[in-house]
């Protein structure tokens, strides 16, 4: 398929530089299509299947993921590649050890600091400008699935029913959260792109740092 180039490509980019982060070890054309070997961790699962046998994550636990999650998307950054598609079905867990992959580059692309009109991500984990206007900026929206992702760890579900939830903004916790998990989430949750941190300062937040 003509996506998959572009998925060698930007896998390659990123490298064997981030432990957090699926390796590409190796890749094949076939005549109408292409083959990618990837590493393949042992007792691995995604998360959305352990969200759905636990319900929710103590924060503790949620924590720990979470951090392995900003450090793959601080790489992937740092080597002008967007992911465009974080997710708990995207993360690989060990449920062991804890340690975290970020898998399925389907939807990646060269990160550009200019609006974005291409994206094939998964709605529910879009920000609301893209549902009204079609547009968005790749750093903030990824802030945003942020938001998203860390609710869905500490409270099990998603923040919003639908994109007419996602528009109004209106955020409720059904869990105990705590205070610092709560500001981190609505701060990556701003309705528009200029209220969301920057990825700097999501890894200098309090919740973060413990």
């Amino acid at each position: 398929g003509t996506r998959v180039p572009m998925e060698i490509v930007l896998m390659e980019k990123v490298g064997s530089g981030c432990h957090c982060i699926i390796q590409l070890l190796d890749w094949f054309e076939l005549p109408d299509s292409y083959m990618l070997v990837l590493e393949r961790p042992e007792r691995s699962r995604d998360l959305l299947e352990l969200l759905q046998e636990q319900g929710s994550l103590s924060e503790g636990s949620a924590h720990w993921l979470f951090c392995q999650v900003l450090e793959a998307v601080w790489h992937c950054t740092a080597c002008g590649v967007w992911h465009g598609d974080i997710k708990p079905e995207n993360l690989l867990v060990d449920p062991e050890s804890g340690s975290l992959k970020l898998i399925d580059f389907g939807c990646v692309t060269f990160l550009q600091s200019r609006g974005f009109r291409e994206f094939a991500g998964t709605q529910m984990y879009c920000p609301p400008e893209w549902i009204c206007r079609g547009y968005l900026l790749q750093e903030s929206a990824t802030i945003w699935s942020l938001g998203v992702l860390l609710y869905v760890m500490v409270c099990g579900c998603l923040p919003f029913k639908n994109v007419h939830d996602i528009v109004s903004g209106q955020l409720f916790f059904w869990q105990q959260v705590s205070p610092e998990c709560q500001h981190l989430i609505r701060w990556c949750l701003g309705k528009h792109p200029v209220d969301r941190p920057e990825l700097e300062e999501i890894l200098r937040h309090p919740w973060v740092l413990g």
